[in-house]
């Protein structure tokens, strides 16, 4: 069970699936994630389909679940559930890594594709949001 290993820029983050949801028999997708200090990240938003947990392996990010706010550094782990509404961000001066896994693995390369395509299209100017919007929802994401 193999993922792409290919990296997707969103932004300036960076995304690498190790196990695609296909490749797993849908039971589990695993991507690890590069989060530059200061890093624009994403909106809130929340899943219906899926938990997902998060393993810290460099630096910290700070992860607000359901407006509880969680630091995540190497070794510790969080779990977001299903429908909780999160959002992270790399407060730290050094640059973070983590794990994503969800369970099931229905969250694959496509959606963060599909993104990135978007912020392509707004050639350094502001994305277009209900753009992205559309993209979420069309993955199983909800925007907050």
């Amino acid at each position: 069970m193999q993922g792409t290993q290919d990296e997707i820029r969103v932004g300036s983050v960076v995304i690498r699936f190790l196990v695609e949801g296909e490749r797993a028999a849908g039971a589990v997708a695993v991507f690890e994630f590069d989060v530059p200090a200061g890093a624009r990240v994403p909106a809130g938003h929340s899943h219906d389909g899926f938990e997902e947990t998060i393993y810290g392996l460099e630096g910290v990010l700070t992860w607000t679940i359901e407006g509880a706010q969680v630091d995540v550094g190497p070794g510790e782990a969080t779990v977001i559930p299903r429908g909780a509404v999160h959002q992270f961000e790399n407060r730290g001066e050094l640059d973070a890594k983590a794990l994503g896994i969800v369970t099931p693995g229905i969250l694959g390369p496509a959606y963060f594709r599909d993104v990135a395509a978007v912020l392509a299209a707004a050639a350094g100017g502001p994305p277009d949001l209900a753009a992205v919007g559309e993209v979420m929802r069309r993955r199983g994401l909800t925007p907050a």
